[in-house]
């Protein structure tokens, strides 16, 4: 007996079938109609920028400052 005449083949077939539809049943429904999609995503924030920190320093202030601390350091 072949596998699809069986009560599990029926089952395995109605659940691809499901697992199929479902998402592209759900990609009309927002796809078609812009308003829902709008309506979906415009109640989210999906990028969450932090706040802007102090900038780091420049190659010269960094350079500047080595030559400080070597400068410190000779003299001791």
């Amino acid at each position: 007996m072949s596998a699809l005449g069986t009560s599990k083949g029926v089952l395995e077939i109605a659940k691809f079938a499901v697992y199929v539809t479902v998402p592209i049943g759900l990609m009309y429904f927002f796809a078609s109609n812009t308003k829902n999609l709008q309506k979906f995503m415009g109640n989210r924030q999906y990028v969450v920028c932090p706040p802007q920190g102090p900038l780091p320093p420049s190659p010269e202030e960094l350079r500047e400052a080595a030559r400080e601390i070597a400068r410190k350091r000779r003299v001791e």
